[in-house]
């Protein structure tokens, strides 16, 4: 069934050890046939993304791994099927030899796994570090992640979490079939606080209902010891929020995370 990555957002803590460790196992390393050398600047075959959500001071972040997909159907395959391969294990290959000088394949690559070498005139990615796996090893960034939250192995032996994981772009998922899978990928939250300004104290317990404008689903909390309430994992959308607290009159109002998180602020009530 071949080889796939499995990289588990919830466990990543953003050291960057990966994207340390795929320039380290290829900056000024030729480990042909599966790669030339990669340049010391320029190139992410590996990459950590840091994704800051919200609007101070309710503010998430999170960290979002980025490599060549190794796609069952990989469009740089169909752009250049003379120089571009998958291995039997499943690991896409551009051939150093057969790629040289064809620069459209960077644009090819939907997931912007692809970078020029301006000076080898070549396309070059992620190998799954080709040679290391053929000695019967991990591929490097794999081998450094302490929290391990980037894995590598056979399909069948994570055959329980990929029927749960996600595909870093899910409309792409059917068309490309990539064989980097994700699990635990964040989700917009909803959050705000309720006070009382007149008393100058927030309001602890209060009832926060959110209702989806969009497909009438209705979610419920309450403002914590802060005074803060939290929706998480909520869909893309617009909501109208209700806001009831005892002695208080009820107060309605509008948000979207429809683009990003969502934090309303402070949200006022008035003594009843």
């Amino acid at each position: 069934m071949g080889k796939v990555f499995v990289f588990d957002h919830a466990k990543c803590n953003g050291c960057r050890n990966c994207q340390i460790a795929c320039k380290d196992e290829h900056v000024d390393n030729d480990w042909s046939p599966w790669a030339k050398p990669q340049p010391d600047t320029g190139h992410f075959w590996t990459h950590i993304e840091e994704r800051v959500c919200g609007q101070v001071p309710k503010v998430k972040v999170s960290y979002l791994l980025h490599i060549c997909q190794h796609c069952e159907n990989a469009p740089c395959i169909e752009a250049a099927p003379e120089a571009v391969f998958r291995r039997d294990d499943g690991l896409v290959i551009i051939d150093p030899e057969k790629a040289k000088g064809l620069k459209e394949l960077v644009e090819a690559c939907p997931y912007e796994a692809i970078f020029w070498n301006e000076e080898l005139e070549l396309p070059q990615k992620c190998t799954g570090c080709a040679h290391l796996v053929d000695a019967g090893e991990v591929p490097h960034c794999v081998d450094v992640c302490p929290h391990g939250a980037l894995r590598f192995g056979d399909e069948e032996d994570f055959e329980s979490e990929l029927a749960i994981a996600e595909a870093l772009v899910p409309e792409r998922a059917k068309t490309d079939c990539p064989r980097v899978h994700y699990l635990n990928l964040p989700k917009r939250f909803l959050a705000g606080l309720v006070v009382d300004l007149e008393a100058d104290e927030v309001v602890i317990g209060a009832k926060v209902t959110a209702e989806n404008v969009d497909s009438g689903e209705v979610l419920v909390t309450e403002t914590d010891e802060f005074g803060d309430f939290w929706f998480h994992c909520v869909p893309e959308a617009n909501w109208k929020l209700y806001v009831e607290a005892e002695g208080y009159l009820s107060r309605m109002l509008e948000a979207s995370t429809v683009e990003e998180d969502r934090n309303v602020g402070p949200v006022q009530v008035f003594a009843s």
